[in-house]
């Protein structure tokens, strides 16, 4: 693929897929005699790889776990990832475009996947609220105390 003489720079998505799913009901069948509302724990991190010169994947993963007491309910890891090019864009907007833009594109995505399976699962929907990847992002570069830099665990509210 040839650059464009100009060198504007380009970003484009060149794929949204589910890399990774998986669901576990530990307790079933007795999960679903439970009157009890669960405990929702949400995890949810991203990190961003190179594929070749300009392209990239981001892979969002988000792990919901319900709990009542100390039985889980039900567990569900999605790992939705894209493929991405960003090309002719300096260093310091490259580092923003991939961990803010690349995760907000695929966060719609993985969110629906989320409440579809736990809804095909028996539950009522888990309904992911939104999420500032600007807010994190900044606040990776901030100066404090250190935090695991491809990692970012958020606790947004959950809907049930």
């Amino acid at each position: 693929m040839s650059q464009p003489p100009n060198d504007q720079p380009v970003f484009s998505i060149e794929k949204v897929y589910v890399k990774d799913l998986s669901l576990e009901i530990p307790n079933a069948p007795q999960s679903f005699l439970e009157r009890e509302a669960p405990t929702v724990d949400i995890q949810l991190h991203h990190n961003t790889t190179g594929v070749e010169e300009g392209v990239y994947q981001t892979v969002l993963t988000v792990t919901v776990t319900a709990k009542v007491k100390d039985k889980t309910l039900f567990l569900v890891e999605a790992a939705q990832a894209g493929i991405f090019v960003v090309r002719n864009v300096p260093a310091p907007e490259l580092e923003a475009v991939l961990g803010i833009a690349c995760p907000n594109i695929l966060f719609p995505y993985v969110r629906e996947v989320v409440s579809d399976v736990v809804t095909r699962a028996g539950f009522p929907p888990v309904v992911l609220s939104p999420v500032n990847f600007e807010a994190i992002y900044q606040a990776q570069r901030d100066p404090q105390p250190p935090q695991q830099p491809a990692v970012q665990i958020i606790t947004p509210g959950v809907s049930h």
